[in-house]
C-alpha cells in the first residue's frame, strides 16, 4: 500500500484531508512540523509528502530541499494557504514535484498526487535497474568459471552493499584491485570517486602527505595547501594496495581513521572528518608480521571484518584459456593484428605452467606472444623459450605434446574442481583412491 505523508500544523485540515485519501485506497502518515516530519520519513517508506509552506519549526520550501537531498525517491507536493511566484519557482528548483494553493487547487490535490505517485513509482525501478545493471557489469570483468573464483566472487558480491571494510588476500597478480573496483561499483558508493593508492610506492613521509594530505609550509617543498588521498575518496572508496608495506605511525593514523572517520594533516592542529569505505589489500601473511612486531594487531582486526582469499592462477587452470583468449583480443587491437584463435598446444603450454606471477604474468606473455606472431593463430613457438621447453619439476619430464602432460593436466583440472577432495576426483575419474594418490606422487601434484 502506497504510503502519503501530510505535514500540516492544522490538525482539522490534516485530518481531512487524510480522510479524502484515505478513501482512495492510500496509508496517511501524519506529521504537525518538520521534527515530527523527519522522525516519520525515518521510520517509514513514504511515497509522497503533502507539506504546508508555513510550520511552526520552520519553512516548506526549505524542508522540501532537505527532504530530497535526504530521501531522493518521495515526491513533495507544497500547499500554501498564500502562493506566490517567488516561492512556486523556489519549491521546482529545490525539486518539489509541485506547488498549489488551498483551497483554490483543493480539486487538483488526487489527480496530482496519483501523478506523483507514477513518478515516484519510475523512480524507484530506474534506481532498482541502476543498481542491478550496475552490479552486473562490475562483476563482468572479472573472466572466469573455476569454482574457487566463483566463490569468491559470491563472497564480493554480498559485501559490495555495505560499507563493510575489505581485505583482499592472495599472491601477487591475481587480481585484487579488479575484484576492490567491482566491490566499489557494485556498492551504493559507485557513483562517487574510487581512489587506489599502492602503500609500498612511496616513502613514509611522502605517503602520509598522499594519503592524508598537509598544509602549506608544514615541510620544505609544502608551498600550497594538499587535499590527501582520504579527502578525494569522500563518500567513496580508497583501496589500500600493499597494506603489509604501511609503517608503524601510518597504521596508528589509519586505525584512528577507522575507529572515527578523522585524521590530522601534517601541519594541521584540527582534525579532518571524512566518509570513506577502505578495502585494503596484501599478499603478506599479516598474522606472522604481527608476531614479529611489524603490523598492528588493532588494526588487522579493523581491516579484516570480512576477508577475501583470491585463489593463484594454477589454482584455477580452466579460466586460463578464456583469460589469455581475452588478453590477446586487447593486444591484437592494440598492434592492429588480427588474431582469430590459440592453438590447441598454445593454451595447454599455459596451463601446464607454474604462473608465480599469476594473472599479470600470463598478461604479460600474452602480449609478447601478440607481438612476436605474424599469422591470426596464436602458435608455441611464440612463448618465452622456458615455456616450450619446460624444465623438470620433480617427477617425470613431460613435455607439452605427450600424452603423460595431458594426463597431468587433466588430473590437476579434477582436483582444482573438487577443491583438493580427493575421494570426489577419484569418483569423477572413475579410477581408484590408491591410483589417484599414486599419479598424484608421480606427476608430483
Amino acid at each position: 500500500m502506497k504510503k502519503i505523508l501530510i505535514v500540516d500544523d492544522e490538525e482539522k485540515l490534516r485530518g481531512l484531508m487524510g480522510r479524502v485519501i484515505k478513501l482512495e485506497g492510500f496509508e496517511v502518515i501524519e506529521a504537525g512540523d518538520i521534527k515530527s516530519a523527519w522522525k516519520k520519513l525515518d521510520q517509514a517508506d513514504v511515497d509522497v509528502v503533502l507539506c504546508d509552506v508555513k510550520l511552526p519549526d520552520g519553512n516548506g520550501v526549505a524542508f522540501s530541499k532537505e527532504l530530497k537531498e535526504k530521501y531522493p525517491l518521495p515526491e513533495v507536493i507544497l500547499l500554501t494557504a498564500y502562493g506566490n511566484i517567488a516561492d512556486g519557482v523556489q519549491a521546482i528548483k529545490n525539486g518539489a514535484f509541485d506547488y498549489i494553493t488551498k483551497g483554490d487547487d483543493n480539486n487538483r490535490i488526487i489527480p496530482l498526487l496519483y501523478k506523483a505517485l507514477e513518478k515516484s513509482e519510475l523512480n524507484r525501478r530506474v534506481i532498482s535497474l541502476e543498481k542491478q545493471l550496475g552490479e552486473r557489469r562490475s562483476f563482468d570483468v572479472i573472466i572466469g568459471k573455476s569454482r574457487n573464483l566463483l566463490a569468491c566472487i559470491d563472497l564480493a558480491r554480498r559485501v559490495a552493499p555495505t560499507d563493510t571494510t575489505v581485505l583482499l588476500l592472495g599472491e601477487t597478480g591475481t587480481g585484487k584491485e579488479v575484484f576492490a573496483q567491482s566491490i566499489h561499483q557494485a556498492s551504493n558508493r559507485a557513483k562517487k570517486s574510487f581512489v587506489a593508492v599502492n602503500c609500498s610506492a612511496f616513502g613514509k613521509e611522502l605517503l602520509e602527505s598522499e594519503m592524508f594530505g598537509h598544509k602549506a609550509g608544514a615541510f620544505t617543498g609544502a608551498v600550497r595547501d594538499k587535499k590527501g588521498l582520504f579527502e578525494e575518496a569522500n563518500n567513496g572508496t580508497i583501496f589500500l594496495d600493499e597494506i603489509g608495506e604501511l609503517a608503524p605511525e601510518l597504521q596508528a593514523k589509519l586505525l584512528r581513521v577507522l575507529e572515527s572517520g578523522e585524521f590530522i594533516k601534517i601541519g594541521e592542529t584540527h582534525p579532518t572528518k571524512v566518509n570513506v569505505r577502505v578495502i585494503a589489500a596484501t599478499h603478506r601473511d599479516l598474522p606472522k608480521q604481527i608476531e614479529a612486531g611489524e603490523f598492528r594487531s588493532d588494526l588487522f582486526y579493523r581491516l579484516s571484518v570480512f576477508q577475501i582469499t583470491l585463489p593463484a592462477l594454477r589454482e584455477r587452470v580452466a579460466d586460463i584459456g578464456p583469460l589469455a583468449k581475452s588478453f590477446a583480443a586487447q593486444f591484437a587491437l592494440k598492434t592492429n593484428k588480427k588474431i582469430i584463435a590459440l592453438a590447441p598446444e598454445f593454451v595447454a603450454a599455459l596451463e601446464t605452467n607454474p604462473w608465480h606471477g599469476n594473472i599479470r604474468e600470463l598478461k604479460n606473455v600474452i602480449e609478447r606472444s601478440v607481438i612476436l606472431t605474424d599469422g591470426p593463430v596464436l602458435n608455441v613457438e611464440s612463448l618465452p623459450f622456458e615455456m616450450q621447453h619446460p624444465r623438470p619439476q620433480g617427477g617425470k619430464n613431460l613435455s607439452a605434446f605427450s600424452l603423460d602432460s595431458a594426463e597431468k593436466l587433466h588430473l590437476q583440472k579434477v582436483l582444482n574442481y573438487t577443491n583438493g577432495n580427493k575421494a570426489e576426483a577419484a569418483r569423477l575419474l572413475e579410477i581408484g583412491i590408491a591410483t589417484l594418490y599414486r599419479k598424484i606422487d608421480e606427476y608430483k601434484l
